[in-house]
């Protein structure tokens, strides 16, 4: 099969973009997007062209780095699905595909299709670490935990960071990004010594360089794992909570 992809290209942070227009011939539809932009770079860097500077690790749907604007949609058209696990025979033959980096004040480009994500670092480092004064280390097999509640917090732990919930919300918003990160932890057993300083921490850092949750719902439906925005509730519920916990545990009086 044969595509057209419209790339946006861009020097640095500061320079101007502009789509470039290429034409991929012999694309098989088993390949992956991630794969069909190695092609291209190829035969840009035997043309002696700059290849395009894209985001990839594992190429499993693991660790997130992936993750480019497919027509527009984050991830590209199939659900649940990260870019580097998108395949061709997606699109039909002669496509004409629009390839741009995540599109939130967040994330300013810093060449082509990779952006910088480090705000989303800044939330995690906010979160902090589990610690509890126990001596050794139970087993983790001793301490009982609920089935669903188990479950809810491997659900929340799904979460691969990529960043596509925020480049979908119009808001450019991380709520749905933290409140997974929150509740993998706040769920557990072993979450409970800093759940209450670090909700607070993560909110109040999230909110200091993202957009506020109007529940669209786009995040969900970008999410290549479908994460929940239950847990945007959940995290505005213990926010809430600990808004009063901390200043007890402070010994500050209320009015």
């Amino acid at each position: 099969m044969r595509v057209t992809l419209k790339i946006w290209r861009q020097d640095g942070p500061t320079a101007g973009g502009r789509f470039e227009t290429h034409q991929v011939d012999d694309v098989s539809e088993d390949m992956s997007f991630l794969e069909v932009l190695d092609t291209l770079n190829e035969r840009i860097i035997e043309d002696g062209g700059e290849p395009v500077a894209f985001d990839s690790d594992c190429r499993e749907g693991i660790c997130g780095t992936c993750g480019v604007m497919i027509n527009g949609v984050p991830h590209g058209p199939e659900k649940g699905t990260a870019t580097c696990q998108l395949h061709m025979r997606k699109f039909a033959d002669g496509a004409e595909i629009a390839v741009e980096p995540w599109r939130a004040a967040a994330f300013p480009v810093m060449r082509d299709l990779i952006v910088d994500r480090s705000p989303m670092d800044a939330i995690i480092e906010a979160g902090g670490f589990i610690s509890a004064d126990t001596g050794g280390a139970p087993d983790a097999n001793l301490i009982p935990v609920p089935k669903p509640v188990a479950d809810a917090s491997m659900d929340a732990a799904a979460c691969i960071g990529c960043g596509a919930c925020i480049a979908a919300c119009p808001n450019g918003a991380a709520q749905l990004f933290t409140s997974a990160k929150l509740a993998h932890l706040n769920l557990m057993p072993q979450g409970q010594a800093q759940r209450w300083a670090r909700t607070t921490d993560m909110v109040e850092t999230m909110e200091r360089f993202f957009g506020s949750c109007t529940n669209y719902g786009e995040c969900q439906e970008a999410c290549p794992k479908e994460i929940s925005i239950d847990f945007i509730a959940y995290m505005n519920r213990d926010y809430v909570k600990a808004s009063f916990k901390n200043r007890k545990l402070a010994g500050q009086s209320f009015p």
